[in-house]
């Protein structure tokens, strides 16, 4: 993959717009960070509908709800939230296969692994979570600790972590010492 950077763009309808002409025929896909909530002043969904079209719109997860699919100029356009953490995650789950498949590659899915949760980790009742965790084998057994608060604009905990402990949707919570499924995104030990 040999990325284009634009950098970062205003909240201007008309130079959002530009841009996406710009290098239109210089990518073979387009994606963007932020703008895709429901705010007056998130105009990238309002763009990109002109310019294409949106195929989905919000995903039940947490974090990373507002993301969006489409066609942009005739070419695949993915629409990803604002919060680093949210970027991050978006990434891991949808993004980097989709890049991947692009490519004509067939790996396109980390490793899970099934971890005991050392602390409880929380659930939502309408969407995934995706908690930031340390998977380590310790004694012949997975074991996953949270590395940092659940907010999606604090990024450290990413840094800290090598993969999400996934709690699925009507979970209320997983209790420690139960198990968890856990997505690596980073082999144990780096």
């Amino acid at each position: 993959i040999d990325p284009l950077r634009t950098g970062v763009i205003p909240d201007d309808e008309t130079l959002l717009a530009e841009v996406f002409r710009t290098y239109s025929n210089k990518t073979d896909c387009f994606i963007s960070s932020g703008g895709m909530s429901v705010g007056d002043l998130d105009v990238v969904k309002k763009v990109v509908t002109g310019m294409g079209r949106i195929d989905s719109y919000k995903v039940a997860m947490q974090p990373g709800m507002p993301q969006a699919f489409g066609e942009l100029e005739g070419k695949p356009y993915f629409g990803l939230p604002g919060n680093p953490v949210s970027v991050f995650v978006c990434f891991e789950l949808f993004l980097r296969p989709a890049l991947l498949k692009m490519m004509g590659r067939g790996d396109l899915d980390r490793p899970k692994i099934t971890a005991i949760a050392d602390e409880e980790l929380e659930g939502l009742p309408n969407r995934d979570r995706y908690t930031r965790v340390r998977a380590d084998h310790v004694d012949g057994q997975w074991h996953a600790r949270v590395t940092g608060p659940p907010s999606s604009h604090l990024l450290g905990g990413v840094v800290k972590a090598n993969g999400l402990a996934i709690v699925p949707k009507g979970t209320s919570k997983i209790e420690a010492g139960d198990e968890v499924e856990v997505l690596l995104f980073r082999p144990p030990g780096q």
